[in-house]
């Protein structure tokens, strides 16, 4: 009889002991990172005018900076691309080559970006790289300079009958992730 206790009572010990140890099981945690990117052109520069006023502008040529510019947004590296809606800005009776314009990015005013390459481009057609960063950027500004050309190109686009004589293209600024 005492054996028979003994088993029984060793046998409840281990039925206890299984069901008082502690269970373990895993879950996978994941952290998902996507790509944003944001650019906006400052909302008091949407028109940017290059006016020839004088023989000098007209001989050395107009640029117009605007300062922050562009804001950007980005989670990692990231490039900014221009391009014009066409090959030629238009006006009523004739066109100017958008190649002749140039872009120049620099660093913004406020809340510059580090580490930072900068490409002045001729307008184009097709994108062009101005800006590309190997890190990424929270409402990062940038300067951008509208240069138009000079050597007396455009002595000939002036016409009596419009004054003054408009040509005009759409700029368009474009951030991928890089």
């Amino acid at each position: 009889m005492r054996s028979l206790i003994t088993i029984f009572a060793t046998i409840i010990f281990f039925a206890f002991q299984q069901t008082a140890s502690a269970q373990t099981d895993n879950a996978t945690l994941n952290i998902r990172l996507y790509p944003i990117q944001t650019i906006t052109v400052n909302a008091t520069q949407k028109l940017v005018n290059l006016d020839y006023k004088t023989t000098a502008d007209y001989a050395t040529g107009v640029s117009s900076t605007q300062a922050d510019h562009l804001t950007v947004y980005s989670t990692g590296a990231f490039v900014v691309k221009v391009k014009s809606a066409g090959t030629t800005l238009q006006g009523q009776r004739s066109t100017i080559d958008a190649s002749d314009v140039v872009i120049t990015p620099i660093a913004g005013t406020t809340n510059q970006l580090a580490n930072v390459t900068y490409n002045a481009r001729n307008l184009s057609n097709s994108d062009q790289p101005i800006i590309t960063s190997t890190t990424g950027s929270v409402n990062k500004n940038f300067n951008i300079t509208y240069k138009a050309s000079g050597a007396d190109k455009y002595v000939d686009k002036y016409f009596k009958t419009e004054n003054p004589t408009v040509y005009t293209t759409v700029v368009t600024y474009t951030i991928e992730a890089n």
